[in-house]
């Protein structure tokens, strides 16, 4: 027998061990939140990320290769092609790597770094294009995949947006297992729309099983899909940060009749669902669980009687911690609010006295400035002494020092730095930078002869854009 042990020094029955992963796929557990206010109701997380390869797309992702190889479209050694916005593919990488199938995706430049590293490094063919053009233009990540897939010998096109295979891995494997999990009594099914699969699996499925189950979608604004299910004419799509949901056009299997209600959530509402779910429960999920979760909090809410209410977590937040998940991406893109002083100070994103600065001293050797310049991937940092500025080393400096002698690498920044700094006051005005700009610097903000930060080109233009949001 297997077994595990519980923290309370108990044990516990454990599964036996698989060959390989894919058995692994489905079976994801259920977890009733306690912490968050939801009104009348309960609700209940169904944990995707916990599949193997993190996400609730290597259901569907197992579906459509089994189905291809069954219609016989896909023959052994042959090329899997998709255009996904990450999660599917790496559901696609973890069986196509099980079948010995070579990979080519093609991806929204978007995407979360994490993703991408992933999936190079299991082995798939990575192909970024544009996240900024609709359907019809060349460099759209469906349309480009499709043409690649057609010029590629002994390839398919996965399409998930359009492969029946899709739905049905949620109708037959997801929506049973919420079902038997919660004990055949489910109120309502809350997720959002990529490729349409899940919504439109789950729906049928709780159709035939359980007709009063309400279908509820969460949706980022700027995608249509609200406005498709309320009746309306789809308004110009717009853009959003939130990943892996929301269409700018109703995908060829996304059925949306039995949607009972929708709610259009915001970047910021996912974001900070996601972050306070995290603070609160401690389930770290993905973006649009975020989104997922908003959206299941605003029906609760609104019910007068008691609810079992799930949400489909569909991944971990594990792939969006450059992201969401990171104070700095969150203050640049405008989500995170902080103190205004209505002076420079307002435009450094990573302040000296608040220990976010990355500079050195003046004792450090050289190859600390190296280690540091390529590990926040910067090309100059600031020598500080006692809170002052003392000199400024930049990659050409580094170079310089080092080219003939690799052994400068151990000598001290201060025999390789610039001590001809140009400083600017704090309150000085705004135009004062592009003086220093022009030269190729970054700006180094002094109040008093105290450091305060640098201002870069990217800072000033995220601080401008802010003003007009």
């Amino acid at each position: 027998m297997n077994v595990a042990f519980r923290p309370d020094g108990g044990v516990a029955a454990a599964p036996a061990p698989t060959r390989g992963l894919l058995p692994l796929i489905g079976g994801t557990p259920m977890v009733e939140l306690t912490k968050v206010a939801a009104g009348p109701c309960r609700l209940f997380l169904k944990l995707e990320g916990a599949n193997p390869g993190g996400s609730i797309k290597d259901r569907p992702a197992l579906a459509m290769i089994e189905a291809a190889e069954r219609e016989g479209r896909l023959a052994p050694g042959g090329t899997i092609v998709e255009a996904t916005a990450g999660n599917t593919g790496l559901g696609l990488a973890l069986v196509a790597a099980a079948k010995g199938y070579r990979l080519i995706l093609v991806i929204p430049d978007k995407m979360s770094r994490e993703k991408i590293f992933h999936l190079k490094a299991m082995g798939a063919e990575v192909v970024l294009t544009r996240s900024d053009v609709g359907k019809g233009h060349p460099d759209y990540y469906q349309d480009k995949a499709a043409r690649i897939a057609a010029e590629t010998p002994g390839a398919i096109y996965i399409n998930q947006f359009g492969n029946p295979a899709n739905p049905l891995a949620h109708q037959r494997g997801t929506g049973p297992e919420i079902f038997e999990q919660l004990e055949r009594r489910v109120d309502a099914v809350v997720c959002g729309v990529g490729s349409g699969g899940t919504l439109t699996g789950l729906s049928r499925f709780f159709a035939e099983e359980s007709p009063a189950t309400e279908i509820v979608l969460a949706d980022p604004v700027g995608s249509i899909l609200v406005d498709v299910v309320e009746g309306r004419r789809p308004r110009e799509p717009g853009s959003w940060l939130v990943e892996g949901i929301g269409e700018d056009f109703i995908p060829d299997i996304a059925d949306l009749s039995r949607v009972a209600r929708a709610y259009a959530i915001d970047d910021a509402e996912s974001f900070a669902a996601a972050r306070a779910l995290l603070k609160a429960e401690g389930v770290l999920v993905g973006s649009s669980t975020g989104t997922a979760l908003a959206a299941a909090l605003k029906y609760a809410r609104e019910q007068t009687e008691p609810k079992r209410v799930v949400v489909i977590a569909a991944d971990s937040g594990a792939k969006y911690l450059s992201k969401m998940f990171n104070d700095y991406w969150m203050a640049d893109q405008g989500f995170l609010a902080k103190p205004r002083r209505g002076d420079l100070g307002d435009l450094i994103s990573r302040r000296h006295d608040e220990g976010a600065a990355v500079t050195v001293a003046p004792d450090d050797k050289l190859a600390v400035a190296y280690a540091r310049m390529k590990l926040y991937d910067v090309s100059q940092l600031p020598a500080i002494a006692d809170d002052r500025v003392v000199g400024l080393v930049d990659e050409s400096d580094l170079l310089l020092a080092v080219l003939s002698n690799p052994a400068g690498f151990d000598a001290p920044v201060r025999t390789a730095m610039s001590r001809a700094i140009e400083t600017i006051a704090v309150d000085a005005p705004f135009g004062d930078l592009l003086p220093t700009f022009d030269k190729g610097y970054v700006a180094v903000v002094v109040d008093g002869e105290r450091f305060l930060g640098l201002i870069t080109r990217i800072d000033l233009l995220n601080h401008l854009r802010r003003q007009v949001d």
